[in-house]
């Protein structure tokens, strides 16, 4: 389905999302990567690692989990290895993320599922990953799109805000905005659109007076919701 058409006011162009995300790879060019991304790009791209990295990556920063992802992997890269940890040595490992002790027990007890279940392998399909403890629709979409390649929309409160404040979806959650932008945007951007929002809506577009003044968006984003702003 093509992206539908914003109205156009008297200040603002035409949305278009094909500028809209050559806009925003200029804006985040120099920015730090979203956690998964700089993962896959320091070569911890499978699909397991993806998934026990989002998992960690749940209320941690970025650059938290990054450093946490790497000492765990260092470790046990595999569900099998993964499995064969001691709880309280997982729980160590994960020290410095958020919520460690419930993490540790949901990453042990999927490696254990993946390995008794699935033979070793994640599954492929939001509904088998998001069967696991601790597993939702953005660790899930993370997973398909970051480890597995395949299109999947991963919203975050990035996403979610961003997208609705430029008026190119309407919803009122996370959950609502991803089916929402998987009617609206074009597949080609749907594991982008969490690499650029990411980074984009931590430094540039952010929850409260976003940069607007500066901002490479400003002449097509209707600023919806945007009472101050820099």
């Amino acid at each position: 389905m093509p992206p539908r058409a914003l109205p156009v006011t008297a200040d603002k162009e035409p949305f278009d999302i094909d500028e809209a995300f050559r806009r925003l790879r200029q804006a985040v060019a120099d920015l730090p990567k979203a956690a998964m991304f700089a993962l896959r790009d320091r070569g911890y791209d499978s699909p397991f690692e993806q998934l026990v990295g989002s998992l960690i990556s749940a209320r941690t920063r970025d650059e938290t989990t990054v450093a946490v992802c790497e000492r765990l992997f260092a470790v046990a890269r595999t569900p099998a290895d993964m499995a064969a940890l001691p709880e309280a040595e997982l729980i160590r490992l994960l020290n410095g993320a958020t919520f460690p002790e419930p993490k540790a027990r949901d990453i042990l007890a999927l490696s254990h599922r993946i390995v008794a279940e699935h033979g070793g392998a994640v599954p492929d399909t939001l509904e088998e990953l998001m069967a696991f403890h601790g597993v939702g629709p953005k660790i899930a979409a993370l997973t398909m799109a970051v480890g597995f390649g395949m299109p999947a929309v991963a919203v975050d409160v990035h996403v979610h805000r961003i997208t609705n404040r430029w008026g190119f979806v309407a919803a009122p959650t996370p959950e609502r905005t991803m089916v929402a932008l998987m009617a609206t945007l074009p597949r080609h951007y749907w594991v982008e659109i969490n690499e650029r929002l990411v980074p984009f809506g931590k430094w540039i577009c952010t929850g409260e007076r976003p940069r607007c003044s500066t901002c490479l968006m400003l002449s097509m984003c209707r600023q919806v919701g945007v009472t101050t702003h820099r």
